[in-house]
């Protein structure tokens, strides 16, 4: 990128960024939207709104003629609905839990001076040059653990820039676009990909009882879009987003931040040794045949394992936290502890208030259908476009793009889509797990743009940490870049691989 295009998109971003930050609060801006949603759901009821898909019964987990219509808010059945589940919808909100059970070991690992000392230790040994991949590719692996990138490795990525003396808002958006942007990819097998075939599996049954699509049969492409990922994240990060973002100015200085002390280097060494002990704890629980945490069949994918994921990750920081705390005497009793562990939560209060508001709202989306009557239309849009092969499968990325912001939740999205798109593309000899890789690369690239998504807040409160300006815009224009740029080429390169003929996973085949 030449320094005159470069000039160009940092103003249109600031100017994003400008008009962003001007809406009002994130608070408020959630409770219009609720509004929004109240008179559309009353007006689409009124007229009458419904359709009808063949989908995934999930009661009966057969497939069927089902029929949605829109259910209004302003009726009595939806108003008790506003006023009855007002708590369990913000106490059930998925990105409510895993954050404050992560926080408590992450903030004991942060206020006892541990992960300050580790990034400290990490300047002085780190090639400067890798830290920007490094970032975006923890980033991509950690969806392998579900929603842990968002909690843990998004603020890390702050403070590991920080600790080269970097923009921390560049390295909150390397790691946001890894985790999110780069959902699909991954070098690893994830708790995602049995959800998925197994909703594709369902699908394809519609035209052959027999098909079966296995939570392998992505792999061999997901795992080479993990080095695109890398390669774009690194390139908008290090030539568009940090010239953007200027310098940082803070109080502490790299200098200071470099000396460690002769007892902060004792802390450290503990601490290190905690964490492996602690690894290698939570492998004997995982790893041996019947292990406890091991799922049916020994399965580790779908398992005990996989469900306490945040548990352990809150267990692997809490522990050399605590172990660096007492060496270093920032910890001298239980006290303490539950002490910093109060003191980190107290840095999430304006997360928690944002979330409740948050989850009223979407848990209010998701009464009325109107997510799942907006998918269902623009099945019904791509259908009517009568496109057929290679460009047919882009048509599904885009919609797929445009309709992840409307439904974050990507499986609810695939249980709409899939009997849809999977049995028309049979019909047109596309296989259903190519079918499966052009959904899962439009379902990944707009959710770092959309306020829709569960964690999207959370962003917002830790870029906050940076700067009380900073808002929906700032992260909105922060993240743009990443969307258009990860949806252009992500689509590209599966175009080049379809044409090339190249299998998407072990013992597939791209036509039908």
């Amino acid at each position: 990128m030449n320094k005159k295009h470069a000039s160009r998109s940092i103003r249109f971003l600031n100017l994003i960024e400008k008009k962003g930050n001007k809406l009002p609060h994130p608070v408020t801006i959630f409770i219009l939207f609720t509004f929004v949603v109240i008179a559309i759901s009353h007006f689409l009821y009124i007229i009458g709104t419904s359709v009808t898909f063949e989908g995934v019964n999930t009661d009966t987990n057969e497939t069927e003629m089902l029929t949605v219509t829109a259910v209004s808010l302003l009726v009595p059945e939806g108003i008790a609905y506003m006023f009855s589940n007002v708590v369990s919808n913000f106490t059930t909100f998925v990105a409510l839990g895993p954050v404050l059970v992560a926080m408590l070991g992450v903030g004991v690992a942060e206020k006892s001076g541990y992960i300050s000392a580790l990034m400290t230790n990490t300047v002085t040994k780190a090639p400067r040059k890798l830290v920007t991949p490094i970032v975006v590719l923890m980033g991509i692996l950690s969806n392998a653990a579900a929603s842990v990138g968002y909690v843990v490795l998004v603020p890390l990525g702050a403070i590991i820039f920080l600790g080269f003396n970097r923009h921390p808002l560049a390295g909150l958006a390397a790691a946001f676009a890894g985790v999110s942007g780069g959902y699909s990819a991954n070098l690893f097998l994830g708790t995602n990909d049995p959800l998925l075939s197994g909703i594709s599996t369902e699908a394809a049954h519609i035209l052959d009882a027999g098909y079966v699509v296995n939570p392998t049969d992505n792999w061999f492409f997901m795992f080479a879009s993990t080095f695109l990922i890398v390669i774009l994240g690194t390139l908008i990060t290090d030539k568009l987003i940090e010239p953007k973002l200027g310098k940082y100015v803070h109080t502490e200085t790299l200098t200071e931040q470099q000396q460690i002390s002769a007892i902060e280097w004792k802390g450290l060494f503990w601490a290190n040794i905690s964490v492996l002990l602690t690894i290698l704890g939570i492998v004997l629980l995982v790893v041996p045949e019947n292990a406890p945490l091991r799922g049916e069949g020994g399965s580790i994918i779908v398992s005990p394992f996989m469900g306490s994921i945040i548990f352990l990750m809150m267990v692997i920081f809490l522990i050399p936290g605590i172990v660096y705390g007492i060496v270093t005497k920032t910890i001298r009793n239980d006290k303490d502890i539950a002490s910093l562990m109060t003191s980190s939560l107290e840095t999430m209060a304006g997360f928690i208030v944002l979330i409740f508001f948050a989850a009223q709202f979407v848990a209010l989306f998701n009464y009325t259908n109107l997510g799942t009557i907006i998918a269902v239309k623009g099945a019904d849009l791509l259908q009517a476009i009568q496109l057929d092969g290679v460009f047919l499968l882009v048509a599904l990325i885009i919609v797929t793009a445009i309709i992840n912001l409307f439904i974050a939740a990507d499986s609810a999205k695939w249980a709409i889509m899939a009997p849809v798109f999977v049995p028309m593309f049979m019909q047109m000899g596309i296989s259903p797990e190519v079918t499966q890789v052009a959904y899962r690369i439009g379902d990944s690239c707009t959710n770092i743009i959309s306020p829709l998504m569960p964690f999207f807040p959370l962003i917002v409160a830790f870029a906050q940490r940076y700067g009380k300006q900073n808002g929906v815009g700032t992260v909105v224009s922060l993240m743009l870049p990443y969307s258009i740029v990860f949806l252009v080429c992500w689509t590209i390169f599966f175009v080049i691989w379809y044409v090339l003929g190249i299998p998407v996973g072990p013992g597939t085949s791209l036509n039908y």
